[in-house]
């Protein structure tokens, strides 16, 4: 069964979640992060018919809004 792991950074396929980026996985778990669903933790081999590798490049990660700092008020 190990051959069937996907390794870390491997972007793949899912039919119900789409696109994503294996996070890690063993032979028993596997965790993907999908674009429009977030993370999710699946049992290497229950999800293992569900997936298939994909061409495409990793999305470049989103950076949070940043705001800017205020000069406290002081009276």
């Amino acid at each position: 069964m190990a051959s069937n792991t996907y390794n870390q950074g491997a972007q793949v396929e899912h039919q119900k979640f789409g696109l994503g980026t294996v996070m890690s996985s063993s032979e028993e778990r596997i965790v993907i992060k999908f674009d429009d669903h977030g993370e999710k933790k699946f049992v290497t081999g229950m999800v293992m018919g569900s997936l298939k590798k994909s061409d495409r490049q990793p999305p470049a990660e989103k950076k949070g809004a940043r705001r800017k700092k205020t000069a406290p008020v002081t009276a």
